[in-house]
């Protein structure tokens, strides 16, 4: 039987989910694994980095379920909270302009930026950055350490990363040119299968253009090369810290191949702040009649 499954399709800075409203109406899907994969195909689907479900919440104001392209469910996305911002505000699912998103890395406190009634920046406090080993995770030595200029050899090149979790992990490896990174092989053979990522992995490269910006690439673990990534962005800033290449409490302005993000590390919380664009693309209606 066909199912007529309306959606919304919004980005933030090129990377793009398609968004399901489950606070207005009931999603009676069984399969939101299925349905990322089949949203996600840009030839018998829309085309998209994965599934976004907006939702009740008992202990925020909305929740958000990630889906990656292959099914796969992510903790957290950074572009993903600022467009379900946009989307509940402007949707009236809240009623103020700071409030709360559940995820499955905890609640994150959104402030949305509001020109002639439409959320054209948002804000969100990303938390505390997640620097163990044991918790990121990143395999061997001792869990309570961070990993900082790690040394890893891959196909006897040696290389050497300093990894963050954000809600999500991620591999940070610092280059002289983001553009040259070898990013197809490094994310292919890292990201979901290599044993030292037990959870897998975001692998990101990062350029230093000054004391206050920085350039980001990222391969992300269940999608590939994306756009934009949200938590790499601000994984990149603290990883840029932890290895004394820029200064703490100074906004850092990421260039990602979808535009800029802001991101700023503050001592006095320990919070990760980070303030983009969300953009509504289309609306419209979904039909499938393959098995979910």
């Amino acid at each position: 039987m066909e199912q007529k499954i309306p959606f919304t399709k919004m980005h933030g800075l090129g990377n793009c989910y398609i968004y399901l409203d489950g606070v207005t109406r009931k999603l009676s899907i069984p399969s939101f694994p299925e349905l990322s994969k089949q949203v996600s195909d840009p030839y018998k689907g829309i085309g998209s980095d994965g599934l976004i479900l907006i939702l009740p919440s008992e202990q925020a104001d909305v929740k958000m379920r990630i889906f990656n392209k292959d099914g796969s469910e992510a903790m957290n996305c950074g572009n993903g909270l600022r467009c379900v911002a946009k989307y509940a505000y402007e949707h009236q699912l809240v009623d103020s302009d700071t409030f709360f998103i559940e995820t499955l890395s905890g609640n994150k406190q959104a402030r949305v930026h509001v020109i002639d009634g439409n959320v054209e920046q948002v804000t969100v406090d990303m938390g505390e950055p997640i620097l163990e080993r044991g918790k990121i995770p990143v395999s061997g030595g001792n869990a309570e350490e961070s990993v900082i200029r790690e040394k890893l050899t891959v196909d006897d090149v040696d290389y050497s990363f300093t990894a963050v979790s954000m809600g999500n992990p991620h591999a940070l490896f610092f280059v002289d040119e983001v553009d040259q990174a070898p990013i197809h092989r490094l994310g292919a053979l890292l990201a979901d299968t290599h044993p030292l990522f037990p959870n897998g992995v975001n692998v990101g490269f990062v350029q230093k253009r000054s004391d206050s910006e920085v350039n980001y690439r990222v391969w992300e673990r269940g999608s590939g090369i994306t756009q934009a990534c949200g938590t790499g962005a601000c994984a990149s800033v603290v990883a840029s810290i932890l290895e004394e290449r820029i200064t703490r409490d100074v906004p850092v302005t990421v260039h990602l191949e979808g535009g800029d993000l802001t991101i700023e590390w503050r001592s006095d919380t320990n919070h990760v702040m980070m303030t983009g664009e969300a953009k509504t693309i289309c609306e419209g209606v979904f039909f499938t009649n393959e098995c979910l």
